[in-house]
């Protein structure tokens, strides 16, 4: 079985690649344009394996994409390539209309043209895996968790764009007829994380003994997924999966942002102990734009219909991505000097014709 993965060398797409390449044995066509948070480090057990190939090309390039499809002739797509961070989507939603949506576009159409050509067998199981977020259900009330029948209610120009990307992936099964099976998954974590999101910035600061910024009230609850559990999920899907169906992916770990930092703080003091403890480095600060309250998942219909479940609680999930970060310093010390310093995203606006941004990231 061949598998082009889009994105592979972001967060979640090199721990699917990873996965696929040193555990299922399949053969991998990453592709991947490298933006700032690519990295081929991610890649970096994979990249002189005989069943792995890198190619560097853009999702919203529809020759490049095309040939690469021709030349490969895959039997799936796992398309996780998108534009991911919301705070940088409220800073600039351009980008992420146009790789969100003009590039899954492009990706089903090249997909389409070249699954209408393969003969009836090979037509039949191909498959297109979109992978998606939970934040397209927008945000839940102290109870209850999304389904795959939630409405869609996005709160963001990221979850806005998720969205429409859904969309087109649910219209190219009904109306081509394209195997098409999609994922909605909730906040992962874990090894390889560009240090923008909550977790890895927080291990990173806390190690550097730098402040901890939490939006808000820092009651902003998320249910974490750690990443080997998710790219265990979805090979489950696209290879179990049926054609046209949806499937949430969540990892059961429901938390305050303030307790996940919290944790955070307790484990760097057990493992790097200082004079004080760290969770004297917390600082609430002004919270983000339009954040969502709270995100959950049901996920019993991929337990009862694949037989996936977490593996991780969050509490091992987390431990074992503090000791990664521990032993992994040349990973994301080359980030944070070359790429991201750990700036506060996502406070522009253009009320008054200005921006303005805050010093501390979140």
């Amino acid at each position: 079985m061949k598998v082009v993965v889009t994105g592979g060398a972001g967060f979640i797409g090199s721990a699917v690649v990873r996965k696929l390449v040193l555990q299922e044995n399949v053969d991998v066509v990453t592709l991947d344009c490298l933006t700032y948070a690519g990295n081929l480090g991610s890649l970096a057990a994979v990249l002189e394996r005989s069943n792995h190939k890198f190619v560097k090309a853009d999702i919203r390039d529809n020759k490049a994409v095309s040939e690469l499809f021709e030349a490969e002739r895959p039997d799936a797509v796992m398309h996780l390539a998108a534009e991911s961070h919301v705070d940088r989507s409220i800073d600039g939603p351009a980008e992420f209309i146009d790789t969100n949506i003009v590039g899954t576009y492009q990706m089903l159409e090249v997909a389409r043209a070249y699954w209408s050509n393969l003969s009836s067998n090979k037509m039949e199981a191909f498959r297109f895996h979109h992978i998606s977020t939970d934040e397209v259900f927008g945000s839940l009330g102290p109870s209850g968790a999304f389904s795959e029948n939630t409405p869609y209610a996005p709160n963001s120009p990221y979850s806005a764009s998720k969205a429409a990307s859904d969309h087109l992936a649910r219209a190219w099964f009904h109306t081509y007829g394209m195997p098409v099976v999609t994922t909605n998954c909730s906040n992962n974590y874990g090894p390889y994380h560009f240090p923008e999101k909550l977790i890895p910035l927080m291990i990173l600061n806390g190690l550097e003994q730098k402040t901890l910024p939490v939006y808000g009230s820092g009651e902003n609850v998320r249910d974490w997924l750690h990443v080997e559990d998710h790219a265990d999920a979805l090979w489950q899907v696209v290879t179990r999966g049926v054609p046209g169906e949806v499937y949430n992916i969540g990892g059961e770990a429901e938390r305050t942002n303030i307790d996940v930092v919290g944790t955070i703080c307790d484990l760097l003091d057990e493992v790097v102990p200082v004079e004080t403890s760290r969770r004297n480095l917390i600082s609430f600060v002004a919270d983000r734009p339009g954040h969502d309250a709270r995100y959950a998942m049901d996920i019993s219909k991929i337990s009862n219909e694949l037989g996936w479940r977490p593996k991780y609680t969050f509490e091992s999930g987390l431990r074992q991505t503090v000791e990664w970060y521990l032993s992994n310093r040349a990973w994301w010390e080359a980030i944070r000097d070359d790429r991201y310093a750990g700036d506060r995203l996502g406070l522009k606006t253009k009320s008054n014709g200005t921006s303005s941004s805050a010093s501390e990231g979140l």
